[in-house]
């Protein structure tokens, strides 16, 4: 196996950043001649002190970036297996990860990655820097980074991760170069999930197919029940909308529906951590936290209750993107073709809701989602965004 083994659905980004690892000045001729063998060298493959992985959510960006520093790291454009697992575990001396468990990343933060970015390597060729959800940066803190794009360290490598190059300033934009991903078909996804987590062929298609080739999403629904449960009540409660009071109380099912998915995904998570955290502290199950470390736990706490926060918003964001691909399939059963439906478990559920209404109404549905997702960005109070979104559902 080497460090692309497990990802899917992007061949030609595998073979440009496969191409770069090798290629780079002072890379061994081994590993010079195993890339050759697979890809062409030429200007199109030379090493850069700055990239850019955009693609839509679920194609794999960070895993992407992962597979590369790993690549980079190790001096092999196949990686290690000492490499990977310190990768894995965020643990190698040469690697740098700038991420956030909250809605934006902090200033700080950039200005601290940049300070450690003059740092040399200490037992590879290069530095390596990810920022995972760069679009996450504002403009301030942008244009800190700017900064130092403009001017690296000699073996310093930036990977920067976003949904697309127009969530980034243009002057950062034109300092990096741009690996575009694609969204992987369901068939990749689904032969994924049945290598990867030892799920059923038909498990694994269902649930790539509802995740709309989104991997980390198909993953999970492919693994639990809840999940699955969850997204199905999410989908009849909008079909079953037909008063304005249906879509109040639908609005609060919505959100209650959200909140519960996003503690399934964080409590286990919180408890371990803080757990982790008072071991490492020298306390005792049941002890008293001593005042002078209060601050610290204070912290773990300001860490998780933003955490909780964007994945809260995380979630709502989930169930709006399912409602598109119930409309979706609405709109393609009206206009006759039913070979493109994506929740086919609905069954009679669509058809009914496809005889309910004209292809016009639906499509003004899909543009009430949007602007939906518009606003929730925009700090609107998520429960008012649905209810106005929800009261466009109705169908007498």
């Amino acid at each position: 196996m080497t460090v692309w083994s497990e990802l899917t659905g992007q061949a030609e980004a595998i073979a440009l950043f496969r191409a770069a690892a090798g290629f780079q000045p002072g890379a061994s001729a081994d590993a010079e001649r195993a890339t050759a063998d697979a890809t062409a060298s030429g200007p199109q493959n030379q090493m850069t002190h700055s990239w850019l992985i955009t693609g839509p959510a679920g194609s794999g960006r960070s895993n992407l970036a992962y597979a590369f520093a790993t690549a980079l790291l190790s001096g092999n454009p196949d990686g290690d297996d000492a490499t990977a697992a310190q990768v894995a575990a965020r643990s190698h001396p040469d690697l740098q990860v700038l991420t956030t468990e909250g809605v934006i990343i902090k200033i700080a933060d950039v200005r601290e990655t940049v300070r450690r970015s003059h740092y040399s390597p200490s037992v590879g060729r290069y530095r390596v820097i990810i920022v995972e959800d760069a679009d996450r940066m504002a403009e301030h803190a942008s244009n800190v980074l700017l900064k130092e794009l403009e001017e690296p360290p000699e073996r310093t490598v930036w990977i920067l991760c976003a949904p697309s190059e127009a969530d980034l300033l243009p002057t950062i934009r034109s300092r990096v170069r741009s690996v575009r991903l694609r969204v992987p078909s369901v068939a990749d996804v689904a032969e994924l999930l049945v290598k990867r987590n030892g799920v059923s062929a038909e498990l694994a298609e269902r649930a790539a197919r509802e995740a709309q080739s989104h991997i980390g999403m198909a993953q999970r629904l492919a693994t639990s029940a809840e999940a699955r449960d969850r997204r199905h009540e999410t989908l009849v409660t909008a079909l079953n909308v037909r008063t304005v009071s249906n879509a109040v109380m639908a609005a609060a099912r919505l959100m209650a529906i959200a909140g519960d998915d996003a503690e399934a995904i964080t409590l286990q998570r919180d408890a371990a951590e803080r757990e982790h955290t008072l071991r490492s502290l020298g306390i005792a199950p049941g002890q008293a936290i001593p005042p002078a470390l209060r601050g610290q736990i204070k912290a773990l706490e300001d860490d998780q209750k933003r955490r909780a926060k964007r994945s809260l918003r995380d979630g709502i964001d989930r169930i709006l993107v399912d409602l598109s691909s119930l409309y979706r399939d609405v709109i393609m059963l009206q206009l006759g073709r039913t070979d493109a439906v994506i929740n086919r478990e609905l069954g009679g559920k669509l058809d009914e809701a496809a005889s309910r209404s004209s292809p016009a109404e639906t499509l003004a549905t899909l543009d009430a989602i949007t602007i939906a997702r518009h606003r929730i960005e925009a700090n609107v109070a998520p429960v008012l965004a649905l209810e106005a979104m929800l009261v466009s559902f109705r169908r007498p």
